[in-house]
């Protein structure tokens, strides 16, 4: 049964031979010098074009930085080594790459002004709190780019592969937000980028063994491989835990503030946002505020014990309302 499904989607007349696949993901075979400058060079590119996206908020901009960089190919290249037991030299090629985008990302945070709000960028926010889901489309997406580099006839989906795995953008992520201090965020961007690295590696031993480039494989390899897969998922389920968790308590908040304006003519809530441990209710009225010590009652169980609570009005100006079940 295995052998059939295996000939549906990987028949043998349409398999590229293990000399292709190291011609198209071995930076050390062939032309050398050619296939290594254009690597660097257009992951240079890519890097400063997702700087400029991430910052600008452009998410146009992110995927045309993440179509012409060929990290994700060359990430690919390690899987052929993982299961033959050879070192090659695709984990040096991708621990440079990384090494260069996050620099450029460190670079790039000079540029962002005092006391901006870096979750307040979509772009940043969305690559720095990782999910289960996260790990299953980068999984999916790696099955998929490494069946397009193992057959011969479905090559034109490689782009859209390239596309749907995030790993440039994470990076300059990374270093971003290492580079205004901002230690957890780049935390949980670089939990992301490892994520999607290993879901493509693993993709590519379980595909180019399918191929034949994988014959001498080893269960060695994909113990080790389960290990870190297994580690990343604990820290993908935390974050997908805790994101929930945010948003039930944000959600609490939004009620609660509700009702606390509700005897105010004209005032309303128009957003909740919970950033540095910290729940931020923004409001607009036309008047005075109640008294937040109803607004600190109303959310006593709602969320957890110690939480501050700011209220901030839509002129800009902050009221400390105090801490969650504290007198």
């Amino acid at each position: 049964m295995i052998s059939a499904l295996r000939e549906r989607i990987l028949p043998e007349h349409q398999r590229r031979t293990a000399a292709q696949l190291r011609e198209d993901l071995d930076l050390s075979a062939g032309d050398r010098r050619v296939k290594q400058s254009a690597f660097w060079t257009m992951l240079a590119l890519s890097a400063v074009i997702a700087a400029c996206g991430v910052l600008t908020d452009s998410t146009a901009t992110v995927i045309g930085a993440m179509i012409i960089a060929l990290f994700s190919t060359q990430v690919m290249g390690i899987a052929p080594g993982a299961v033959q037991r050879h070192g090659g030299t695709a984990w040096r090629f991708v621990l440079g790459g990384v090494a260069l985008v996050v620099a450029v990302g460190v670079l790039a945070s000079l540029a962002v002004p005092a006391g901006y709000g870096l979750l307040s960028d979509s772009q940043i926010a969305g690559r720095t709190s990782p999910g289960l889901l996260d790990l299953a489309a980068a999984l999916a997406t790696g099955f998929a780019g490494a069946i397009a580099l193992a057959r011969k006839d479905v090559a034109a989906v490689l782009p859209g592969a390239t596309i749907a795995i995030s790993l440039v953008p994470p990076l300059v992520v990374v270093g971003i937000c290492a580079g205004r201090g901002a230690w957890w965020l780049a935390l949980g961007a670089l939990v992301l980028f490892t994520s999607n690295l290993l879901a493509l590696v693993f993709a590519g031993m379980v595909v180019f063994a399918a191929v034949g480039a994988g014959a001498r494989g080893t269960r060695r390899a994909y113990a080790a491989l389960s290990v870190l897969f297994a580690a990343v998922g604990v820290l993908l389920a935390a974050s997908t835990a805790g994101t929930v968790l945010v948003h039930l308590w944000t959600s609490h908040t939004q009620a609660a503030a509700a009702d606390w304006l509700a005897a105010t003519p004209g005032a309303q809530v128009t957003d909740v946002q919970a950033r540095s441990r910290t729940l931020y209710a923004t409001v607009r009225t036309p008047g005075d505020l109640p008294p937040v010590d109803t607004l600190l009652t109303a959310l006593h169980g709602q969320v957890p014990d110690g939480v501050p609570v700011v209220g901030v009005t839509t002129e800009g100006r902050s009221i400390e309302a105090g801490t969650v079940g504290r007198a």
